[in-house]
């Protein structure tokens, strides 16, 4: 695990200079601050609004007696989203937009769930061979 936070920090810097410079070189530099900073506003105030709305959801939910496993992961999705949107580069920008948007993120969150079960059943497995 540490290997692949090592390489993702080493890599995603890389990507985004590399994005920048270019989309840069296309349409200007003035144009791309403030497409950099457009993004990180639009980035903040849909991560504020959806994350909210995924708060109340939460509240209702744990109101009811119901388990919010689903609204937990649309929560870490929207904050991955939006601290994604936050960061300036065009390449981080893809993935928060894909966070962010309802449709995507519903394919992003049944990949998280995979995810967390694979690793959850692994342990699980693990702990019953000792």
């Amino acid at each position: 695990m540490f290997r692949w936070i090592l390489l993702a920090l080493i890599v995603v810097p890389v990507l985004e200079i590399t994005g920048l410079v270019a989309i840069g070189n296309w349409i200007g530099p003035l144009p791309t601050v403030v497409l950099v900073l457009a993004t990180g506003l639009l980035g903040a105030y849909l991560a504020r609004q959806q994350g909210w709305q995924t708060w109340r959801l939460l509240q209702i939910q744990l109101r009811n007696g119901e388990m919010p496993g689903e609204t937990l992961l649309d929560g870490l999705c929207i904050l991955m989203g939006g601290v994604c949107l936050v960061i300036p580069g065009f390449f981080s920008d893809v993935i928060g937009i894909f966070l962010l948007t309802p449709y995507t993120r519903g394919i992003a969150r049944l990949w998280l769930k995979r995810w967390l079960l694979k690793k959850f059943n692994s342990r699980l497995h693990w702990s019953y061979r000792r």
